[in-house]
């Protein structure tokens, strides 16, 4: 087991910079233009990646007006039927090498979520550097077994699952073949709200599992993933729109480009401020160093008077001998003429014991 993969040469896990994916799904709107308008806002934000879906509305479910096949209340998507939303929004196939090229041009990766086997072959056709398993499809062994067998890291969302599923998918993965594989924490609400994210589960998860752990995050704004960040995780994957006034299937839950570089850069603060285990001062602490206390003469002295809480007392600044030395120098002897504000030392001190 392994706390590190990596995408296209580029480490993931602890001790190297989170790896941020705008997910485009499908506010592209079934505009190409659009699609490619999004790939570079996630550029100027600074994304890592941008993740696909590849799916169509046959390839997903049923085209049934059964009533099994209608979403019922509870999400934003209330009143359709399944393949009326994948429908709208499927990203076309052909687009796909497309927006690759473009992405890869700007320094960025492009990968996918696959939803079938003939959606895993068609991004192997792709060449991505790595495979996403939707929440939804975590339980779907038989689409983890042949994405395992791509020998590509595998990223597996685990919206919904419990521990025993999340643990068959992973051995699922391993036995397949896959020697790189990650999770993302997820709640698969759309928006989640704050309190149902549970953001402690990552470090419990990294460590179970032994796998670099990310969060694919449907909440509203910028806090969850910040947060995320201090909890130890190692990607964060958020929705990205050109506007949220523009309806679409997943607008509502998206960020418009100025709140994902928002994002983005309180995401890389958070990170340095996590930095690592250290009680050492830090360099930018020792202009501040003069604002602790410490012993000085208090007042004139002579050679030979005696130390005393008149004479000797613990102020700012900080130059003298710490102040948990005040009572190993009262009652002994100045060795010498001392001005006031002079810092205490040992060597000002007779019969030091």
């Amino acid at each position: 087991m392994t706390c590190t993969t990596q995408i296209n040469g580029r480490s993931i896990g602890p001790g190297s910079p989170v790896y941020i994916i705008a997910e485009m799904s499908a506010n592209h709107g079934q505009e190409f233009d659009q699609a490619v308008s999004i790939i570079h806002a996630a550029k100027e934000a600074g994304a890592d990646a941008i993740k696909l879906q590849t799916y169509t509305a046959d390839t997903l479910t049923l085209a049934c007006k059964s009533r099994h096949f209608q979403i019922g209340k509870g999400t934003i998507w209330e009143g359709k039927t399944l393949h009326e939303l994948y429908g709208e929004a499927f990203t076309p196939w052909e687009w796909q090498p497309k927006l690759k090229q473009i992405a890869n041009g700007l320094g960025m990766d492009l990968f996918s979520s696959a939803f079938d086997a003939s959606a895993v072959d068609f991004l192997e056709a792709m060449d991505v550097p790595a495979h996403k398993i939707a929440s939804f499809e975590l339980v779907d062994l038989p689409l983890i077994e042949k994405m395992a067998g791509t020998h590509k890291p595998m990223l597996l969302s685990t919206g919904m699952a419990s521990i025993e599923e999340i643990d068959e998918a992973v051995q699922t993965a391993r036995n397949a073949g896959a020697d790189q594989i990650a999770l993302f924490k997820c709640t698969s609400a759309y928006p989640a709200p704050p309190e149902s994210m549970n953001l402690a589960t990552i470090a419990d998860m990294a460590a179970r599992f032994g796998v670099p752990v990310g969060l694919s995050d449907h909440s509203l704004g910028i806090a969850v993933p910040v947060a995320a960040v201090a909890l130890g995780t190692c990607m964060i994957e958020k929705h990205l729109t050109l506007s949220r006034s523009v309806p679409g299937p997943d607008s509502a839950f998206s960020l418009e480009p100025h709140e994902f570089k928002e994002m983005v850069q309180a995401v890389r603060a958070a990170e340095k401020a996590v930095g690592e285990i250290s009680y050492a001062e830090q360099g930018h602490e020792s202009a501040t160093r003069m604002f602790r206390r410490s012993l000085f003469v208090a007042c004139d002295v002579r050679a030979g008077e005696t130390a005393s809480t008149d004479n000797v007392r613990s102020v700012r600044p900080g130059n003298g001998l710490a102040p948990k030395h005040l009572k190993d120098v009262l009652d002994h002897k100045f060795t010498q003429d001392i001005a006031q504000g002079t810092p205490l030392t040992w060597n000002l001190i007779g019969g030091r014991r």
